[in-house]
């Protein structure tokens, strides 16, 4: 071949354009940033439909209690016409049901209950985690097992050994019902003292170089350092005779002992749902504002661990 018609085939392929490279699609799984993409939508749309779920029966009572018709059953879903008229009965209208007098034995119930039951976990919990004593591992062991079983096994039991003890009368009904939601308080002393056992024991022993008693250790260097915990102790305290409805049924006989659970429970009896439905719904709304109002005062505090505590 002539050195023209090589030179003439080399011009030729150095003219004739490259092919393009097909670059090849990545599959949808393989992708990452989809993926993501992908997880993210669906994560947000079960949370939406979980929170229109847990907000649709809130939203409901809170509407309902507003509504101008008291009666159970209606056309519609939400209430048409609106007034305070459920709100006003029900503390005006108190010849039948006297609701602001089972407000109030409840209120008086939960706050004492509350103020016992963190003392006695706080003294339980700091024995458990500072000392060391004979029977200590048994107790604790005893206590767990103990735990294990349901409340209301010992219903009955502790229904006898009030009426024993002669608080069973409409006197004593509050005093009694006081004493069984403390009593046992001591024993759920496990979460307490785990977040004690977290607390360096050179702070005790510093203290206690400084001429400072048991006491003085426990309330001075513990108690604060224990604050959040402390918080959390009483809104279970609080809620445990707000939202209890077992004992206070056994214990409580008449109208005037009767707490807002058994309140709201009478209400929904045939005869009276036709005419207090609406001041069922009210009171409803009105026993979750203490709750509402212990969670916003105190959560503050779920963030405070070391302060007031620090040795100077």
């Amino acid at each position: 071949m002539s050195n023209a018609t090589k030179a003439a085939q080399v011009s030729n392929a150095s003219n004739e354009a490259p092919t393009p490279v097909k670059a090849q699609s990545q599959s949808f799984w393989k992708d990452q940033k989809k993926r993501r993409i992908l997880a993210d939508v669906l994560t947000y749309v079960l949370l939406t439909v979980l929170g229109i779920i847990w907000l649709l029966p809130i939203v409901w009572i809170f509407l309902e209690s507003f509504n101008a018709n008291t009666a159970p059953y209606t056309d519609t879903f939400f209430p048409t016409q609106y007034s305070f008229d459920s709100y006003i009965t029900l503390f005006t209208q108190r010849n039948v049901l006297d609701f602001p007098r089972m407000f109030m034995n409840t209120f008086i119930i939960a706050i004492f209950t509350c103020i016992i039951s963190v003392f006695f976990v706080l003294s339980v919990a700091y024995v458990m985690s500072r000392m060391r004593f004979r029977g200590r591992r048994f107790f604790m062991n005893f206590v767990l097992i103990l735990g294990m079983f349901p409340g209301i096994m010992s219903v009955v039991a502790i229904y006898f050994i009030l009426k024993a003890m002669g608080l069973t009368s409409d006197g004593t009904t509050i005093l009694a019902l006081i004493l069984v939601y403390s009593a046992g308080t001591g024993a759920g002393f496990y979460v307490m003292k785990g977040y004690m056992d977290t607390i360096p024991t050179s702070l005790d022993e510093a203290a206690m170089l400084d001429g400072c008693t048991r006491w003085q250790v426990f309330w001075i260097i513990i108690v604060p350092i224990c604050r959040p915990m402390i918080v959390y102790q009483a809104i279970v305290g609080f809620l445990t005779p707000w939202l209890d409805f077992v004992m206070a049924k056994v214990i409580a006989r008449t109208q005037e002992n009767y707490t807002a659970s058994l309140g709201l429970w009478l209400m929904l009896d045939k005869e009276y749902i036709n005419n207090w439905f609406g001041r069922f719904a009210a009171a409803a709304v009105l026993i979750s504002i203490p709750i509402a109002i212990l969670f916003i005062v105190m959560q503050r505090f779920y963030q405070e661990s070391m302060s007031g505590s620090v040795k100077g």
